[in-house]
């Protein structure tokens, strides 16, 4: 890995007690890609004029029971009629859902993940021309027997400013089949346990709270029942080769 740090990245995860119901009634939604969907994502910062930045997330994914492998699709898009210039897209796992690689994009070092995260990848993005998409394999892992979130913030650079973030949103079942050898997962589900007889649902992260990262001072984002997970940012520090 090279010693060129990803740029700082600062952030509040408020995890929710409230349905998935509850949570995504109040968010944008889109579904103009087949299978895909913004669901639990919301605007933040503005973005430039003529810029309308978003990301969507597949509606349904299937993790192997045995392996725990599963495959997501990261889309960014530019609704805008005006290109996006320098942006960066990053994705970051929570909980039972863990980011093994994203297909072009750079790790983010444990020590500058937001706190309650897990894992994430930071991809840059020279230019999104208007009208545009652009997608990511990603590879992930999903312990079923337990809650899974993923997020998606669309920012600048230098990450002083977030456009926009979808979650963190869950992948989940309430109907789990835990001799398949497959589990399909619905985005914006809280999952249930795999094994028979799971009343409570182990939770990994912390619940309730915003949550601080380093000394940078974080600020939650309420619009209803749905948080958002972004704060004021540290410029980038730039390290030696």
């Amino acid at each position: 890995m090279s010693s060129r740090r990803t740029a700082t990245i600062a952030g509040a995860l408020l995890a929710a007690s409230f349905s998935a119901v509850a949570i995504f009634a109040v968010t944008a939604v889109a579904e103009d890609e087949e299978g895909m969907s913004s669901k639990g994502g919301k605007a933040v910062d503005k973005a430039p004029a003529g810029v309308e930045l978003m990301t969507l997330l597949p509606e349904k994914i299937s993790v192997d029971n045995s392996s725990k492998e599963t495959a997501i699709t990261a889309t960014v898009k530019n609704g805008g009629t005006k290109d996006s210039g320098e942006i960066r897209l990053l994705v970051v796992g929570f909980d039972g859902l863990t980011v093994k690689g994203v297909e072009g994009c750079s790790e983010i070092p444990k020590n500058d993940l937001p706190e309650g995260s897990n894992s994430g990848f930071s991809c840059a993005i020279d230019n999104l021309a208007a009208g545009k998409s652009k997608s990511y394999d990603v590879d992930a892992t999903f312990d079923v027997k337990k809650q899974g979130r993923i997020c998606l913030p669309v920012q600048t650079t230098d990450g002083a400013k977030t456009y926009w973030q979808q979650g963190p949103v869950p992948f989940g079942t309430n109907n789990p089949s835990p001799n398949a050898p497959t589990t399909p997962l619905l985005l914006g589900t809280d999952n249930s346990p795999v094994t028979p007889g799971g009343d409570e649902l182990p939770r990994t992260g912390p619940a309730d709270q915003v949550l601080p990262y380093g000394a940078v001072g974080a600020a939650l984002i309420s619009a209803g029942a749905a948080g958002l997970w972004w704060t004021h940012r540290r410029p980038r520090q730039q390290e030696q080769q």
